[in-house]
């Protein structure tokens, strides 16, 4: 990193500890996700005994979680997957073109992440306001167009909004923990279908599948990492908040899929567009369910509120540090913010939301094209790392039994990759093959690495 990037992250004020740290991952794991993908994985699996899912989802979020915490507790700097795939790689060569490559990405990848959300809104609103499919496409693009006028100018207040969507979110979830307890029946909950648990090639298969939706759910754990500069003795908080907001997540969705296990039939809830919006209206009737909805709805849009302003800074950075196309580096002159990142985002966004109809797509699209670059590469990387320098370099924190976890990690990131289905397979690697093309024909304009030999490190 040049000494200018070195300087600009000294400035970062350490003033997230794990409190805060905790929160803020927390916030970025849940949104709509789990309010779509519940159903989902109760209709892939088949039955109740979808929970393996949700159990095996934060099983792999644990073990990528340790990569992270190495990752992050040694280099506790702002990017995150940016910074790590450059030191990782080299700094001055196939570095470069790894994080360059995970901006690409993040070009691509953020707006599906934002249509995801807007879509699931679009899918709840439907149950307030019946509306045909191209009128939910409106409102799903309407959304994220708004999102984009509200984010576009100085926000000194996001602390606060912040703080008022998180206490949204956890009175709905504990509403749904509450109501599930006080009303659950376990001959429900596990009333499994002849063969549910018979471990043939289809069990593994579906199970892939079903685990494509439940780790969708769960990302986000590591989002600390993209604030490392920020965070209060990073060689420890960093890792623990991470684990801190998994073991949390993972009871609250666990929860939350027993609760509707327990108190409606797993046949009709498989076909449920709006899975909770049902399970009040089952419980406590019709207005009730829409006030639960309304709240549903709130979810959504804090969730996409969040993850523009965070992705709109990815770019940003990266322009800012000249290791990305120079344009993304605009800041608003009088407003202060990134808002050529910010509009070209909202416009993919936009773009993305209105041209897929399911949340489903999106999400086996986002998975597709994260996997590759970021989860296996970095993964990857920290192994090679690891190997070059033989451990004679310390680490803040060290994962248990390295390597087999890193290995394990890869293994199950590429089961995942698998199961999102041929056409996202090739659609994720087509965006890697063209931001490489892309970046090569820009590094020989800029007579750069590989074109011009690596500067000494």
């Amino acid at each position: 990193m040049s000494e200018k990037a070195s300087a600009s992250q000294q400035s970062l004020v350490r003033g997230i500890g794990l409190r805060e740290a905790t929160a803020l991952n927390m916030i970025d794991m849940v949104g709509i996700g789990p309010f779509v993908t519940m159903a989902l994985v109760i209709d892939i699996m088949n039955g109740p005994q979808c929970i393996i899912a949700w159990i095996l989802g934060a099983l792999l979020a644990v073990i990528d979680g340790m990569v992270w915490s190495e990752l992050g507790a040694k280099w506790p700097e702002a990017g995150g997957s940016f910074v790590f795939l450059r030191k990782l790689y080299g700094e001055h060569t196939w570095g470069k073109l790894f994080s360059f490559l995970f901006i690409w990405q993040t070009i691509f990848q953020a707006p599906l992440v934002i249509a995801s959300g807007a879509i699931g809104f679009a899918e709840h609103f439907n149950y307030l306001l019946p509306i045909t499919p191209l009128e939910r496409r409106a409102v799903s693009g309407i959304l994220v167009i708004l999102l984009t006028i509200v984010l576009y100018r100085k926000i000194s207040t996001a602390g606060k909004i912040s703080v008022i969507l998180w206490s949204v979110l956890i009175f709905t979830i504990a509403w749904i923990l509450f109501a599930g307890a006080t009303h659950f029946d376990p001959n429900l909950a596990f009333s499994y279908p002849p063969g549910a648990w018979t471990l043939s090639p289809v069990f593994f298969v579906v199970l892939g599948q079903a685990m494509g939706k439940s780790v969708y759910s769960y990302l986000g754990y590591y989002n600390v990492c993209h604030l490392g500069s920020e965070i209060r003795e990073p060689e420890k908080n960093i890792p623990r908040s991470m684990f801190l907001s998994i073991g949390g997540i993972a009871i609250i969705y666990i929860g939350m899929q027993l609760s509707v296990l327990g108190t409606m039939p797993w046949q009709s809830a498989r076909h449920s567009e709006f899975i909770f919006s049902t399970f009040f209206e089952h419980l406590y009737g019709t207005a009730t369910a829409n006030v639960a909805t309304i709240l549903i709805l709130i979810i959504a849009a804090a969730s996409l509120f969040s993850a523009m302003l965070g992705y709109s800074r990815i770019p940003y950075a990266a322009a800012k540090e000249g290791a990305f196309f120079r344009v993304f580096a605009t800041v608003h002159p009088t407003k202060h913010f990134p808002n050529v990142s910010l509009l070209v985002l909202g416009g993919f966004a936009f773009v993305f939301s209105v041209f897929f109809d399911r949340m489903s797509e999106v999400i086996s699209a986002i998975l597709a094209m994260r996997i590759l670059m970021q989860f296996i590469g970095q993964t990857v990387g920290l192994i090679l790392w690891h190997r070059n320098r033989k451990n004679t370099e310390s680490l803040p924190y060290r994962m248990p039994f390295f390597p087999l976890p890193a290995i394990l990690s890869i293994v199950i990131w590429l089961f995942v990759f698998y199961f999102t289905g041929l056409k996202f397979i090739v659609g994720a690697t087509s965006v890697i093959g063209i931001g490489a093309l892309v970046y090569f024909v820009w590094a020989k304009m800029r007579q750069e690495w590989p074109w011009k030999s690596p500067k000494a490190v």
